[in-house]
């Protein structure tokens, strides 16, 4: 009697089940008539008309937005960003390097002529000036050469003097001129020599700075390869660094720089010497930068960082969220032109805090700044602009 009656129930639901399948109609779920009807035989894969289905004949090489103009309808609408006009500017291209100070000149004092040192008047740390005494020399027998010089002087004065009187009276011929002229000439040169000679036991400081080791003793033989003291040149002071090969096309000398010091010291200074051979281990090429330093403040050999101001270049300042990337994985801009989105590559040429700098940009553009990672190039838009923020504005003009 039990299957009788479980049969009764199988058969049952057959009927009902070959009756909906007599009306030919399937209803998704959560719709109701004529809004997600669709024929049975579509559900079993026998009939699959393109008009039916949008959208599943549509070529995978297609970009997004081409996709979206040929499936049609609402999705097809110009979608709304938010624009914002960016006018080219001036950047300042400035080269960072990195460096030392380094003293002009290091020079070691010599005396022009040996001899015993007698004394010292200079000590280790002293600032000098053009001309100040170093070393003092004994003079030995160079007083004695110039007082006989002297005298000897006096004596070819006098003979010349004395003929010179006969020549007038007519009693000495005339042509014992040039003997006696002549005589006094050597006399002269050689009161010159010896003159010179005693000078040189006093040696002086040729340039000024500060006086460093080797530094004479007094008692000790010095001559023309022994130095008397040596001189650290400090004033002006040099930057000695590397700029890099893809800037060197724009360095030049008399550029303007500035020199902050690992003690924290800053100057201003220009561009004095550009290698014109490139360091082969780093490809960049040695520069040199001349800085006034008259107080002595600046040392020798300090760790440094040199701003080189290298001109300006044609730029714009744009947020850095409106940079994107295109299907190529290309670093650019979309912008709105004539209502038609468009993409440019970019190159950054500076990040600061009020924005990141860029060339390759029309000179000037409708950016997008809200909605241009939903948009795509050739695609139609509806574009609202809004005007530069005053952060913006001030910064650009700061620039």
């Amino acid at each position: 009697m039990r299957a009788i009656y479980s049969y009764g129930i199988a058969g049952l639901i057959i009927l009902v089940i070959a009756a909906w399948l007599a009306t030919g109609t399937f209803v998704a779920g959560g719709k109701g008539p004529g809004n997600g009807e669709r024929a049975i035989i579509d559900i079993g894969g026998e009939h699959h008309a393109a008009s039916d289905h949008p959208g599943e004949n549509v070529d995978p090489h297609l970009t997004i937005a081409e996709r979206v103009a040929q499936a049609g309808g609402a999705e097809a609408e110009a979608r709304s960003v938010r624009t914002q006009t960016f006018t080219m500017q001036p950047l300042t291209v400035e080269a960072p390097l990195r460096g030392k100070t380094k003293a002009k000149s290091v020079i070691s004092v010599m005396p022009e002529t040996a001899g015993v040192v007698q004394a010292v008047h200079v000590q280790k740390g002293q600032r000098v000036s053009v001309g100040d005494l170093l070393c003092t020399l004994e003079s030995g027998t160079r007083q004695a050469a110039v007082d006989q010089a002297a005298a000897g002087l006096a004596q070819a004065q006098q003979d010349f003097d004395t003929n010179k009187s006969l020549r007038d009276k007519g009693i000495a011929a005339a042509n014992t001129a040039k003997g006696v002229e002549a005589a006094l000439k050597g006399a002269q040169s050689a009161f010159d020599n010896a003159t010179l000679e005693l000078s040189r036991t006093e040696v002086r400081a040729k340039v000024a700075g500060v006086v460093q080791d080797p530094l004479a003793m007094p008692g000790s033989a010095i001559g023309p390869q022994a130095a008397c003291a040596t001189i650290v040149e400090l004033d002006p002071m040099l930057f000695v660094g590397a700029i890099p090969e893809a800037r060197i096309g724009l360095a030049k000398t008399g550029l303007a720089a500035s020199i902050t010091t690992i003690t924290g010291q800053t100057s201003e200074g220009t561009v004095s010497y550009i290698s014109s051979i490139a360091d082969p281990a780093t490809r960049s090429f040695p520069v040199e930068i001349e800085v006034a330093n008259g107080n002595g403040a600046l040392r020798d050999g300090l760790t440094a960082t040199a701003t080189v101001n290298l001109g300006t270049a044609p730029a714009h300042l744009l947020p850095q969220s409106v940079l994107t990337l295109d299907d190529a994985g290309t670093l650019g801009v979309r912008t709105v032109e004539d209502g038609v989105v468009a993409f440019y590559p970019v190159t950054i040429l500076k990040d600061t805090r009020e924005g990141i700098w860029v060339s390759g940009l029309p000179a000037k553009a409708d950016v997008i700044t809200v909605g241009q990672e939903f948009v795509q190039p050739g695609q139609k838009v509806n574009a609202t602009n809004v005007v530069a923020s005053p952060e913006t504005a001030t910064a650009a003009k700061g620039a």
